[in-house]
């Protein structure tokens, strides 16, 4: 199995996006690669087309995986308490090693403070 690749939205942090390369994992922020203002559906294709996981803050895309009722790309939607850097970091650190194979299958991941749900794309 390969490790998987993320795309993380422009909410997330550039200091959580080094932090996590720092520890090896291939994650991306959209300012990279995409324009800064660039819609929610060309960041969702984007991932698509470069099989990267959606990492985000933003409630859309679920809704935006649901109307056009895709399988994929996967997605990791934090609901934290706090947004600062460094708990976001140390939260994805502590769950992204577990979430595994799923991550290829086509799942949507809702991380809070103490927990992680999880749902099969795509979803009805």
């Amino acid at each position: 199995m390969t490790r998987p690749r993320f795309l993380a939205d422009m909410n997330i942090s550039p200091k959580t996006v080094g932090a996590l390369q720092q520890r090896g994992w291939d994650i991306i922020r959209v300012s990279e690669v995409l324009p800064m203002d660039a819609a929610d559906d060309e960041i969702l294709e984007f991932a698509r087309a470069s099989r990267r996981v959606v990492v985000t803050q933003d409630l859309d895309f679920s809704a935006l995986l649901v109307l056009k009722g895709y399988s994929y790309p996967s997605l990791i939607t934090l609901r934290l308490a706090s947004s600062a850097p460094e708990i976001i970091t140390r939260r994805l650190l502590d769950v992204l090693p577990g979430m595994g194979a799923g991550l290829e299958k086509g799942n949507v991941y809702v991380v809070d403070d103490t927990t992680v749900r999880v749902r099969s794309l795509p979803i009805e």
